[in-house]
């Protein structure tokens, strides 16, 4: 039985390793924005975001290719030990990673999986970046890959890796995500997004970038206050002589296939102590 674990980890750890890369690979062409959605970046300097963010991808596809190429009888031996070893270092590298992760930036998600890694990192998270290091470290000293001997052998390796691919899915919120935007997904604005989120996806923008000496300062690097506001009515008080001024009402916005959102009033500020003294 342990022999047969260890044989399926290879094929396992390959898919994920270049599936990790090409969902990466797949934001960053869509963005055009290389360090978009990988959340460990974040704990870098602004101006080594970028290299640390090439050089897990390039890492990514390095070992998942050379884990392919080491499985048969040709890369048998120390090349295979070193790939293999490799890669458990990488993801003892990324259980780290995802622990600090989560103490400085708890709004960030893990980026494993491009954009739809943006879940916070939690621990369902971080114990799958521990299951894959345990993968991986199983895999040193193993020998070739090599072909069923029987139909009970082939069965056995099915469902081994059936169900460890069932724990990776339990373990990872990618799946919830993805389910979402297959599905029903709620508007921007009623959604609840934290501040630190909101700052990390600012911060790796490319107008940030761009902008950033116009609306920030010598000595803190931020602006003081970021205020987002939508869908935001200002009343201009009346003057003392004049009538008073009208209400300002927001307009109602519908979305296709939702309800409309409530539209609301805003009382002018003179109106407010009269309305206060009837009462």
């Amino acid at each position: 039985m342990l022999s047969a674990i260890r044989e399926v980890q290879i094929p396992l750890l390959t898919v994920m390793l270049l599936g990790g890369c090409g969902a990466k690979a797949f934001r960053a062409l869509r963005t055009r924005e290389i360090r978009a959605g990988l959340g460990p970046t974040a704990l870098f300097p602004l101006r080594l975001r970028c290299p640390v963010a090439m050089g897990m991808c390039a890492t990514e596809l390095g070992l998942g290719v050379a884990l392919l190429l080491t499985a048969g009888r040709a890369g048998a031996g120390l090349p295979a030990t070193l790939v293999r070893a490799g890669t458990a270092v990488l993801f003892l590298i990324a259980v780290g990673a995802l622990v600090e992760l989560r103490e400085r930036r708890p709004g960030a998600g893990c980026g494993c999986f491009g954009e739809l890694s943006v879940t916070p990192v939690g621990v369902r998270t971080i114990a799958r970046a521990a299951l894959l290091a345990t993968a991986a470290l199983a895999t040193i000293g193993q020998p070739p890959l090599r072909m069923a001997v029987s139909a009970s052998e082939a069965e056995l390796w099915i469902g081994l890796l059936t169900a460890e691919l069932l724990l990776l899915a339990a373990l990872s919120p990618e799946i919830g995500e993805a389910m979402i935007r297959l599905g029903y997904s709620e508007p921007c604005e009623v959604r609840l997004i934290s501040v630190e989120r909101t700052l990390a996806a600012l911060g790796g923008s490319a107008q940030w970038r761009r902008y950033a000496p116009v609306v920030t300062s010598a000595d803190t690097g931020w602006c003081g206050t970021i205020v987002v506001r939508c869908r935001t009515t200002w009343a201009t008080p009346a003057s003392a002589s004049a009538t008073p001024a009208p209400r300002t009402a927001t307009p109602t916005t519908s979305v296709a296939g939702r309800a409309p959102i409530a539209s609301g009033t805003v009382a002018p500020r003179s109106s407010i102590p009269a309305a206060n003294a009837a009462a």
